[in-house]
């Protein structure tokens, strides 16, 4: 890695985040999340759920049960991993819920038209060795090899290997979102503007605010995630 020493940039959602008070955040909201607690709101599960789906920016794929799991324990004081499983298997086959992926969405809702700025443009370049069955999603811990780069071809941080769990908020926004669905085996770019990567601050030296950012990225391993 260049300037960014073992970790690399896709290692932290921000250039603050190896901080002592993230890493307590971060653990006190996982064990939060394993939690039986009861809260305000809509009585039953599935109507938190729907009103969260329909609070959560959407890229038109929906919100990770993760990304809902935490808007109902913000604006809800409720956690419950269990109910929540149940009330989102419940909705997609109530054909309340639309799922793609590990991702859900309010069924009959209407698509935002995102701009190019609001996205990660995602294109996969074929291998040969892509394993059809095995897919990364949203919990499963996944080692790739990566390269980044600027706009201008300049090269900010490259690694061989590298793990992290998919969705958890490990790494910036334009990673979580950018290898849902990734085959094992398969090489993939991404475009990632900066509201997906490090903002209008940037990430000194290397990354100056407002960057978009250009990652070639090959998956090696992926480790099911398990309920």
């Amino acid at each position: 890695s260049r300037g960014f020493g073992l970790i690399g940039v896709p290692l932290i959602a921000s250039h603050f985040s190896m901080a002592p008070s993230r890493v307590q955040k971060a653990n006190s909201g996982a064990t939060a999340s394993t939690r039986k607690v009861s809260g305000s709101g809509p009585a039953k599960v599935l109507d938190k759920v729907i009103a969260a789906c329909r609070e959560l920016p959407d890229d038109g794929k929906g919100n990770s049960r993760q990304a809902i799991a935490k808007y109902l324990l913000k604006h809800f004081e409720y956690s419950n991993p269990v109910a929540l499983k149940k009330a989102l298997k419940k909705g997609v086959k109530g054909g309340i819920l639309h799922q793609t992926g590990q991702s859900f969405r309010v069924a009959g809702d209407p698509v935002k038209q995102a701009q190019p700025e609001d996205t990660v443009q995602i294109k996969d370049i074929p291998t040969g060795e892509e394993v059809k069955e095995t897919q990364a999603a949203t919990g499963d811990a996944i080692t790739v090899s990566y390269v980044g780069k600027l706009g201008n071809g300049y090269e900010f941080d490259r690694s061989k290997s590298f793990t992290f769990v998919l969705g958890a908020g490990e790494v910036i926004k334009g990673w979580d979102q950018g290898l849902e669905g990734m085959l094992l085996g398969g090489r993939r770019t991404l475009v990632v503007p900066s509201k997906f990567g490090y903002g209008k601050r940037g990430c000194a030296p290397d990354i100056p605010g407002g960057a978009t950012l250009h990652f070639t990225v090959f998956l090696k391993k992926v480790q099911k995630h398990k309920d």
